[in-house]
């Protein structure tokens, strides 16, 4: 079995590779892959990213990783809507469910025009690999599946990668080793553990 250093390490040589810029899956499908890991592995996962970002970045490479946290996107969509200070306000006054609901409505989480995939489709470019980040730290105001059911009306065909806080068998998603999030097909493990 692979720790997580070793499966970490062996993201560098199967993002290189031309193949996964090209995301073609075993039917061409749409290149989505989920890095999953122990929860306690957080800190861990979060500095590689900032490493592979950096060497993949200045290398000039053909092609650029592209981040996207959740959390830091919602922050800054209600930031840009001026309802983050709103939402503290709202949350003492009304409580945290009710502000979850609310965010999500301001959000428009799966509607056509989704802030979140908006975002996201508003700053990648051709040559991106788009990596997403901080699914743990957004939950419970967007869950991954519906990234992944969505971000194709952001990215078209570029080579996608998120990073998932928990375990993925290739069919469900279970978020922190505990939480069961919808099942998700599509995409493919990046690393397995052997």
């Amino acid at each position: 079995m692979m720790t997580i250093h070793e499966r970490l390490d062996a993201i560098y040589q199967k993002i290189t590779d031309p193949a996964f810029r090209e995301s073609k899956g075993m039917s061409n499908e749409v290149g989505y892959h989920i890095f999953d890991y122990d929860p306690e592995h957080e800190m861990i996962v979060r500095d590689h990213i900032a490493y592979l970002k950096d060497r993949i970045n200045k290398e000039d490479a053909d092609f650029y990783i592209r981040e996207f946290d959740l959390y830091e996107i919602i922050i800054d969509i209600l930031e840009q809507k001026s309802y983050l200070e709103k939402n503290f306000e709202m949350e003492k006054k009304k409580g945290s469910s009710f502000v979850l609901n609310a965010t999500q409505k301001t959000l428009r989480l799966t509607l056509n025009n989704d802030l979140v995939i908006r975002y996201m489709g508003d700053r990648v470019q051709p040559n991106d690999i788009v990596f997403i980040t901080g699914v743990g730290k957004a939950f419970p105001f967007i869950r991954s599946h519906t990234i992944l059911n969505n971000i194709h009306k952001a990215v078209g065909r570029l080579p996608v990668v998120m990073f998932f806080p928990g375990q993925y068998d290739g069919q469900s998603l279970m978020l922190f080793n505990e939480l069961k999030d919808d099942n998700y097909y599509r995409a493919f493990p990046l690393v397995g553990y052997r």
